[in-house]
């Protein structure tokens, strides 16, 4: 159920270049269902920050209360809540969305999970979720470079991890897809969050495998009523239906919508 607080901020720093993470506390924790879902931010309420910044959960702690986000600055939004300290509190509507089906892994199964750069935050969660349900969890992390990848060591504590980078600074050089082919990772279920050009080349290679894709889209009121992150669906690619990535996602089943 959503609802909106105003959540305190116990924990801030940056964890890589120009890339953050928040930790806030508060009762709305206690509704967030899946990992995929994601808040709503006001960082304040200044005429250039009206609208609200979603922001993916990376990590869930319910009995503490707290939930931890990771985000990139890269607008006057995210600036500004850069600089926002321990104790200070923020506007948080959430939990919003559907997030990963976690059925759609059996016990004892093997999930891959596939990210590339802000898409990495939500894998996190998603795979405690999976390892709790005794599921073998490998992750693919695909970074433009060394100096804006974070939580390989988190991601590694959890299961076989593997990178990859545009410039070859840290792990294997090329993309994801790259790196699945070269070590011929296979899964039950795959589960990804990136850049639509990384959704597309995963629906492309993988089109035998269960796969969900968590779509990033920029968004203004994010429960489904100003229509701004709408998408086509495949059954009707050039038509009238569509899906509100805010609402009906983000995440979907590959080939349920267009990648735009």
């Amino acid at each position: 159920m959503k609802q909106v607080e105003k959540m305190t901020i116990i924990k801030h720093r940056c964890i890589a270049e120009n890339i953050y993470e928040l930790t806030l506390q508060g009762e709305l924790v206690q509704s967030i269902e899946e990992p995929g879902q994601f808040v709503h931010l006001r960082v304040d309420n200044g005429y250039e920050t009206l609208i609200r910044r979603p922001i993916s959960l990376a990590n869930v702690n319910k009995k503490a209360k707290e939930c931890t986000l990771i985000y990139r600055v890269e607008g006057e939004g995210t600036t500004r809540l850069s600089l926002k300290c321990v104790g200070d509190r923020v506007d948080v509507l959430g939990p919003l969305g559907h997030g990963f089906p976690l059925a759609a892994a059996s016990s004892g199964g093997r999930a891959l999970l596939v990210g590339g750069g802000v898409g990495v935050p939500p894998l996190y969660y998603l795979s405690k979720a999976l390892k709790q349900r005794g599921i073998q969890v490998t992750h693919v992390l695909g970074f433009a470079s060394s100096a804006v990848a974070f939580y390989e060591e988190e991601f590694r504590a959890l299961g076989p991890t593997y990178l990859a980078s545009v410039d070859g600074s840290i792990g294997s050089q090329g993309f994801v897809t790259d790196v699945i082919r070269k070590e011929n990772l296979a899964a039950d279920v795959i589960y990804a969050c990136g850049p639509t050009p990384m959704l597309k080349a995963l629906e492309v290679s993988c089109p035998d495998q269960p796969l969900y894709l968590s779509l990033e889209e920029r968004m203004a009121c994010g429960i489904g009523a100003c229509m701004a992150c709408v998408c086509h669906t495949q059954t009707d690619p050039e038509g009238s239906s569509y899906k509100k990535i805010c609402k009906d996602g983000p995440v979907f089943k590959a080939g349920e919508v267009v990648l735009g």
